[in-house]
Parts: structure tokens; sequence; C-alpha cells
């Protein structure tokens, strides 16, 4: 299974490209999956149909589905507070029914994760074509698995639940009730979901593309987006531009907005591999329109990378350091900080942070000092000579 995750700037035309791509990879009969995040039924717009909660077959080798948040939040809530009815109980609370439950925030974020979980899992497609949030929701979407998954860890540690046949003698002895077998049962449970979404991510047949439109605003999207997915161990496998004047027009004003989508095309040509979209003159609905915009295939490869990279223990300025290697293209020097805190590292590229753990080699060592080099991060360690293994 191959998975295309589309994201853009928000009215930069992602939806109708992921419309695009999910069709023209169906034409060449791949059993394709387009599976949107929009309350609004855009992707139906681009293809002149209808989708909605469940699947519908659109052509023989295409479907679209998208999943409704609402029926998906009532059924884990219900779900829990059946899981949790003794607990509600000793608290007088009264339970809701599922007629009177409306989504909280996230909900439609962890609906959108699951549906991507189940859809990746599934043995009826050959290609899903996400069409993700505006840029910066789609960011925080991918970097939410993670997140939480560090959050469950820290607030039910699984060698706690290890020690189950003691916390009732634990919570008398303390005088403080114990967490219940079910939080864990349910923290266990969500991490295997989480953990199975960050694996359809770092999978080596994932890839996210960026949608843009040439032009000031489109060159900051595209280089903080790139930024904050290279922050999370990923890049564009291509960058699709869209809505391309021709090079040749008698409008004086449309010539001048054609030369500023070339000079931007010349930068981004530069760091990304560039694909073009026409503009068509009109807003692209129907299977014909949306032949007409001729998107790029889809690759077996995905957009993936190692991170970070640790080099061997080697010399620097005749100190033994390990080297970290943390690929951060674009990145600016006073844009960065990096802060450490205990056996975990703390990222923070602009507005976007990224913690993550130390690697084993690495807890016994002393941050020596990081530089930003070639679009780089490079960290150096020094072995603390207190925990580090003595040769003879």
């Amino acid at each position: 299974m191959r998975t295309l995750l589309i994201t853009g700037p928000g009215g930069s035309g992602r939806s109708t490209l992921a419309a695009a791509t999910a069709q023209a990879a169906a034409g060449n009969r791949t059993r394709t999956l387009l599976l949107g995040a929009d309350r609004g039924d855009t992707l139906g717009a681009a293809l002149g149909v209808v989708t909605g909660a469940a699947p519908v077959r659109i052509t023989e080798h295409l479907t679209a589905w998208r999943p409704d948040a609402t029926e998906s939040f009532r059924a884990d809530l219900t779900a829990f507070q059946e899981r949790a009815s003794s607990a509600l109980q000793l608290l007088g609370a009264a339970r809701l029914d599922a007629e009177e439950l409306t989504p909280l925030p996230g909900a439609e974020e962890l609906t959108l994760l699951r549906a991507l979980r189940d859809a990746a899992l599934s043995e009826a497609y050959d290609l899903l074509v996400v069409d993700l949030p505006p840029t910066p929701q789609a960011l925080a979407l991918l970097a939410l698995p993670e997140e939480l998954r560090r959050y469950l860890r820290r607030l039910l540690p699984a060698e706690r639940q290890a020690a189950r046949a003691l916390r009732p003698v634990l919570g008398r002895l303390a005088g403080v009730p114990m967490p219940s077998e079910w939080l864990y049962d349910t923290a266990g449970r969500w991490d295997v979901e989480l953990a199975a979404v960050e694996a359809v991510l770092a999978d080596r047949n994932t890839a996210v593309r960026l949608v843009a439109e040439p032009g000031p605003a489109g060159a900051d999207a595209v280089r903080e987006a790139g930024l904050a997915l290279a922050l999370r161990g990923l890049r564009p496998d291509l960058l699709v531009a869209n809505r391309v004047l021709p090079e040749s027009v008698e409008d004086t004003w449309l010539a001048g907005l054609g030369v500023q989508q070339r000079k931007t095309l010349d930068e981004w040509r530069e760091t990304h591999d560039v694909r073009h979209v026409p503009h068509l003159g009109h807003d692209p609905r129907g299977t014909d329109d949306l032949a007409a915009l001729a998107v790029p295939g889809v690759n077996a490869a995905g957009s993936t990378v190692e991170w970070p990279v640790v080099d061997r223990l080697t010399e620097d300025g005749g100190d033994r350091v390990l080297v970290w290697h943390i690929p951060l293209p674009g990145a600016i020097r006073d844009e960065l900080d990096l802060v450490r805190r205990g056996d975990e590292l703390v990222v923070t590229v602009g507005r976007f942070r990224r913690i993550v753990p130390l690697p084993s080699a690495l807890r016994r060592c002393t941050v020596a000092g990081a530089a930003l080099r070639e679009g780089e991060l490079r960290i150096r360690f020094a072995p603390d000579p207190d925990l580090w293994p003595q040769g003879k």
C-alpha cells in the first residue's frame, strides 16, 4: 500500500489536486481510496459527486471517504462511559446519551488519524490519497501521534501497570486511590492505535506532497512547511506549483503576475522537485477538468528520512565526540533553540517544537556544542567519564 499525504496553504487548491491525483491513479487501474478531512464536501465538489461518512464508489477503481467525526466521537464516549460505569456511579455523575453528544476540539483530528490507520491497513486498495487540512493544521496533525504517546508514557508509565495486583494495598498505605485497571487498559489501547498511525507515517511507501501557488505568500508557506516536516523526519516528494499562468499572456496585469510566479518557481527549483499544474481559467469541477490538470503521478518510494543520524565516536579538536545530525533545510540560526531535559532533547525551530528521546549512547554524554551547517543542525556530545565505559 502506498500512501500520499497532500497538504498546502489554505486556498492553494490542495483538495482539487488530491482529487485529480486519485482520479489519475484510478484511471491507471490502481485501486485508490481518496480520504478527506474537510467538513465541507470539497472533494465531492471537485469530483462532481456527493461523498459522506461511508466510503462512496466513484468509479471501478476509485473510492472516496469523508469520515464522520460526530459518529466516531459518540461511539468512543459511549464506550468510555460503559468501561467507567463504576467510577461514574461513585461520583454520582449522570451519563450522557449519544444523541446529546457533540464532538470536542480534537475529535476531527483523531477521527482522521484512525481512518488513516484503518485505510492503510486495508488490503482492498493499492493507493491511499489523503487530503490533509491546510498546512498549519496538517503539521499539528502529523505531530499528534508522537506527542500523545509521550504524554501517555509520562502520565501512565507501563512499569506501574506491572504492579496492578499491589494497587489496592498501595492505595491503602498511601491513602490515595490508585488508577483503576481500566485506565491502564484504555491507555494501552490508545498507545497501540497511535503507534500504528506512527508506523504509517514512517513507512517508506508514505509520501508527503506540498501544493502551493507560486508567489510571495506561497514561498513563505513552503519554507515553513518544509522546515516543520523536516523536524518530524519527513520531506515532500514533490512541490506542486498550482495555477501556473502561461508564459505569454496579452493582459498587462496577468503578465506581471506571471513574472512573479516564474521568479518564485526559479527559487523553488533550487531546493525542491517542482511540477507545474496549469491555471484553467476557472475553478476545476468534474472529471474532465481534473483530467485537464495533468497532475504528477505517485512514486513508489516515500519521503521519510532517517532522523536524526548519529555519527560514530570521532575526533573534534582533540576531543572524542559523538555528532548528532538533524536535517533542517531552510532553518535560520536565530530561530533555533536547543535544550536537553534529562534523557530527552527539545528542538525548537521558530514556532515548531519536537521532543525526542536520546539514544542510549548519548544518554551517557554531555552536550559539547551545536552548529547549523549546510541545512543540518549538528550537535556534539562528549562522553561523560563517570558513565562511559573505560577502555583497558
